[in-house]
């Protein structure tokens, strides 16, 4: 009898309305998948389209398009005899429903619509989809006339349903289903089915691998049964880089999963497992068995056909499989080098260019990039003939082959330094000796020239010359001299991007890479329309902690020995003069707080979701050992001050690959104004009411910490007190908190405020808060001064 089915679940690089290249690589997998003997064929979320099309969502002609290239797909010999499912929307009744489209022998067999849509992150698909409501209900569905002609089919069912084959059951879940506290896989278990399948477009974040890999495995562990997760992988038009790790999962155990990190834009992962081993698994489980035999049932659509086949005795099964994970440096190196390659690849541009300052920033940008170049070296020799041609089509040399990672990056990388008379030689060696380590093409230049003339065009309109801090000026001239410098930077960034391939004999242009971190970003410690504008960013979506850590492995693992030097070196932008050739200013010392401290402020605004005083209160804890609470309650509302006065720089951020959970990027992830009223005074009232609280318990528990002697001496005052009030009058007597000595003998009972030394002589405390009344609320909470008025102004630099 058959028992063993080979089943294959497919990762992606799709495109955003390549409907020709999208086609191309479903074909691919499917034809990979019959060679590597599978049966049945699954693949991500929307694959069809693109899973980025948003707002192209809301036209036909996306719709049309997606029924032509699965009319393609169905009517192709290499799709026959085999069960496959594809991702696409669809229409139904007028509304738009994100679908899994289940076909066999040239015949649709079943629409799944998705249950539950995922609008948190940087989803939003209920701008765009509407959920399926009717559980376990089937609607028919009226197919367009360019299927039904190619099909004889005329309604199809749509809706909450599984596919019953001769051997087995199939059910369906939809990304977010998976993720969801009622997710849809242990109702399919209980209703026997047998093999459940995900098709998905998770993105990557910073240590999220283990959170998709734990749900998949335990959706089976739970559940039983075997089941596939397919997810995309790479950048199709937006900023996430979709994550890949599609697995198979079997029991509790993953039995085959593909690469996370891959240039391969299709992957094919096949899982042989046993039916009778899930029978017998979900057999065992007493308190599953008891729920299944009354759990209700879904529709089923059955087809003719068998997964198994009587002759799989010799087949072997897989057996389970350890995960490893990449670390966080690991992750940086090679998640922004893999949506780097395909928005190079598909933007038609010959490479990058670099503004290379010699600080970790931008020698973290360069360092991806060499990460990147030997990503492809490596795919080249593994035989990865798309990846060559690639190349070849980028650098516009039909003959060229890289063997080694630098002689790649001198094609695709130009750094600069981009020197002035602020800068210290340091930097400027530590910039050389990285490119030459790197094999990048590198330029140094100066700037003060520029820099001169547009002083001169100023002084020439108004008659003055602005001076920096170090030389008399005010903090605006200040500012304003090391703006003209970065934005300076910037306009020849483009200029040497346009015509470096110029230079170089070589047809197109570059792209300009920008280095501002996202603590830098979240802070608005970056001058606008500065190096930061950049055409993309690989570093935006990274912490500076990060960053640092990813150094180290870089000089490790790519033996590049001057990361040591620019790693131990003070963070600057150098921009304002030298003081007897050493640096006069620090990033951190402009910024008023440290980047471990910016992280930990950007984490808890976004992830932990805390205004000004939640955070407050919450680091008051954590810091404890670190800062007084009035240290606390300044660092807060400085951090809060700078966010809310830089936040509209985020409406021109370059856009970065999407790395951290707290990015503050203003485009599609962080859903907060950019204009604010920066003083906070309702909130900061709140910080300095819980402060002023916190002083009064401190003090008062100084005072509370006496002598044992004290103690007893107080007691008996007491008692002798009590005793004078029963010789007055046997009826309790309230007397003044200050008539029985400090603070520390007033406790509460029943909510009256007294000291009771035996039950019925309470002393009331007369100190109680009072609260000016307010006409609109009851009580008015702003009292006082300005809060901001207390706060030191260390904007760095605003604008």
């Amino acid at each position: 009898m058959g028992r063993k089915v080979t089943v294959a679940a497919c990762t992606l690089n799709q495109w955003a309305l390549d409907f020709e290249g999208n086609m191309a690589r479903i074909m691919q997998s499917i034809l990979e998948a019959r060679e590597m003997g599978a049966v049945y064929r699954t693949g991500p979320e929307l694959e069809v389209p693109g899973y980025s099309c948003e707002d192209h969502f809301f036209e036909s002609d996306t719709f049309l398009h997606c029924w032509e290239v699965l009319l393609e797909i169905m009517m192709s010999p290499i799709s026959q005899n085999m069960l496959i499912d594809v991702g696409m929307p669809v229409q139904h009744f007028n509304v738009a429903y994100n679908c899994r489209v289940i076909f066999y022998n040239k015949k649709i067999v079943l629409i799944r619509p998705k249950m539950m849509m995922c609008d948190d992150g940087n989803y939003r698909e209920t701008r765009w989809f509407s959920a399926w409501t009717k559980v376990r209900h089937v609607d028919e569905f009226y197919l367009p006339r360019i299927v039904s002609n190619a099909t004889g089919q005329q309604t199809v069912p749509f809706g909450d349903a599984v596919v019953s084959t001769r051997d087995t059951c199939i059910g369906f879940e939809i990304c977010e289903e998976l993720w969801n506290p009622r997710s849809t896989h242990i109702d399919l278990s209980l209703a026997g089915v047998e093999i459940m399948v995900n098709g998905s477009g998770s993105y990557l974040q910073l240590r999220k691998a283990y959170i998709t890999t734990d749900l998949i495995r335990n959706a089976s562990y739970k559940a039983g049964g075997a089941y596939l997760f397919s997810n995309l992988r790479g950048c199709d038009g937006q900023r996430v880089w979709w994550g890949g790790n599609s697995a198979i999962a079997l029991n509790g155990d993953i039995i085959a999963r593909s690469k996370q990190f891959s240039l391969s834009d299709v992957e094919v992962t096949v899982g042989t497992f046993d039916l009778e081993d899930i029978r017998s698994y979900r057999m065992a489980l007493r308190s599953r068995c008891t729920l299944g035999a009354s759990a209700p049932l879904y529709p089923r659509i059955s087809i003719e056909c068998e997964l198994s086949s009587r002759g799989d005795i010799f087949i072997s099964a897989n057996s389970p499989i350890e995960w490893h994970y990449h670390t966080p440096e690991e992750e940086i190196a090679l998640a922004p080098a893999c949506w780097l390659w395909d928005y190079l690849r598909r933007s038609g541009q010959g490479g990058f260019f670099l503004p290379l300052s010699g600080g970790v920033d931008s020698s973290s940008s360069a360092c991806i990039i060499h990460s990147m170049c030997r990503m492809v070296v490596d795919a080249i020799q593994h035989g990865e003939a798309q990846v060559l041609h690639d190349v070849r089509k980028i650098l516009a040399d039909p003959d060229f082959t890289p063997h080694n990672p630098g002689q790649l990056c001198n094609r695709l990388l130009v750094t600069c330094f981009m020197g002035s008379e602020n800068s210290s030689k340091e930097t400027r060696r530590r910039a050389s000796m990285l490119a030459n380590q790197l094999g990048s093409y590198h330029l140094e230049i100066n700037i003060d020239s520029a820099v001169s003339s547009m002083l001169s065009i100023f002084n020439a309109v108004t008659g003055l010359t602005p001076k920096f801090r170090t030389q008399g000026g005010c903090p605006r001239q200040n500012l304003a001299l090391q703006n003209i410098q970065a934005r300076v930077r910037m306009v020849v960034s483009y200029l040497f991007a346009q015509l470096m391939l110029w230079v170089r004999n070589r047809p197109g242009g570059l792209l300009v890479l920008g280095s501002a971190n996202v603590d830098e970003s979240l802070r608005g410690y970056m001058t606008k329309y500065d190096c930061s504008s950049a055409d993309v960013n690989p570093i935006g979506g990274i912490s500076k902690t990060d960053l640092r850590k990813f150094l180290h492995y870089a000089m490790e693992k790519f033996n590049i020995p001057v990361l040591a030097e620019i790693i131990s070196a003070p963070p600057t932008a150098e921009l304002e003069p030298l003081q007897g050739g050493q640096l006069a200013q620090t990033d951190e010392q402009d910024m008023g707080m440290t980047y471990s401290e910016l992280s930990e402020f950007g984490r808890l605004r976004k992830q932990a979701a805390c205004g000004p005083y939640s955070m407050f209160c919450k680091l008051v804890a954590s810091w404890r050992n670190e800062c007084a609470p009035k240290e606390v309650s300044d660092k807060v509302k400085h951090f809060f001050r700078c966010y809310a006065i830089n936040r509209h720089k985020m409406t021109v951020l370059t856009p970065s690959v999407h790395m951290e959970s707290y990015s503050p990027d203003d485009n599609r992830f962080d859903h907060r104004p950019f204009l604010y009223r920066a003083n906070w005074s309702w909130q900061f009232k709140a910080i300095d009411d819980e402060l002023d609280r916190i002083t009064r318990s401190s003090t008062m528990s100084t005072k509370s910490e006496k002598s044992d002697h004290e103690l007893s001496e107080l007691l008996k005052k007491q008692t002798e007190t009590h005793a004078k009030v029963e010789k007055q009058q046997s009826s309790p007597v309230i007397f003044s908190a200050h008539d029985v000595g400090p603070a520390h003998d007033i406790i509460t009972t029943n909510g009256i405020s007294g000291a009771c030394s035996s039950g019925n002589i309470c002393i009331a405390d007369s100190k109680q808060p009072t609260l000016k009344k307010s006409h609109s609320t009851g009580y008015n909470k702003v009292q006082g001064g300005n809060v901001m008025g207390r706060i030191k102004d260390r904007t760095g630099v605003p604008v």
